[in-house]
């Protein structure tokens, strides 16, 4: 089996946590403290977060949108292949060398979306583009975690709390739609959007986009 190349580093603003860049033939690989954060083998449940957000948005005049996290690319992609040439596409990335891997050896992956004109990247937390946005955006995507009982960052509970569920409310337009992406199903965190205003519900799928692969968790949370 061919072994898996190291390529780069990165340590996340504020912590000492490090995620780590690896490619295996043609694939590619990020990982934190060991354990795999995203993959290029299978990515549908991803591209499925961007889908949902955006469809039900895609029809309003110059629609802008945020993408919390941009991974491999993958989540950005497919939300500028469900809007017009009006859109605005924001990704919200505090990691820079997530970016430079992404205008690198990851460019290609997802079709070099970066390089989409209608595409914006704030190198920031994503709470913190949320706060300087009240009002300001027709959907919400958010893909910074596991999702909010799996957790590799404690720094990233605040995303997932009733507080930050309010903040993120704040940031959305009327009719405004919020998707959350998880490794696995949450009822109180089901609660707490219902709680915040939102009406929510769990979607199920696979990661593969078929019958096989692991299946993931997917919030669409829409506002009145």
């Amino acid at each position: 089996m061919i072994p898996w190349e190291l390529l780069d580093r990165a340590l996340i603003p504020g912590t000492d946590k490090e995620l780590v860049l690896h490619k295996r033939g043609g694939d590619y690989s990020i990982r934190l403290d060991g354990m795999e954060l995203m993959t290029s083998r299978v990515h549908g449940s991803e591209e499925a977060l961007a889908e949902l957000a955006c469809a039900p948005v895609a029809g309003r005049t110059a629609p802008r949108v945020l993408v919390g996290g941009l991974g491999m690319g993958y989540t950005l992609a497919a939300a500028l292949s469900r809007l017009g040439p009006t859109a605005l596409v924001e990704v919200a990335e505090l990691v820079p060398e997530i970016v430079e891997w992404n205008q690198g050896p990851l460019a290609p992956l997802a079709g070099r979306p970066l390089e989409d004109p209608r595409v914006r990247v704030r190198q920031d937390d994503i709470a913190a583009v949320l706060r300087a946005e009240p009002g300001g955006y027709d959907a919400i995507m958010n893909d910074v975690d596991n999702g909010p009982d799996g957790l590799l960052l404690q720094e990233n509970a605040y995303l997932y709390s009733q507080a930050g569920l309010a903040l993120t409310r704040v940031a959305l337009r009327p009719g405004g739609v919020l998707t959350v992406w998880s490794v696995g199903p949450d009822a109180a965190f089901t609660e707490r959007l219902r709680r915040a205003g939102f009406d929510a519900k769990e979607v199920r799928l696979r990661d593969s986009g078929g019958r096989r692969g692991r299946r993931h968790t997917i919030w669409v949370a829409s506002l009145p």
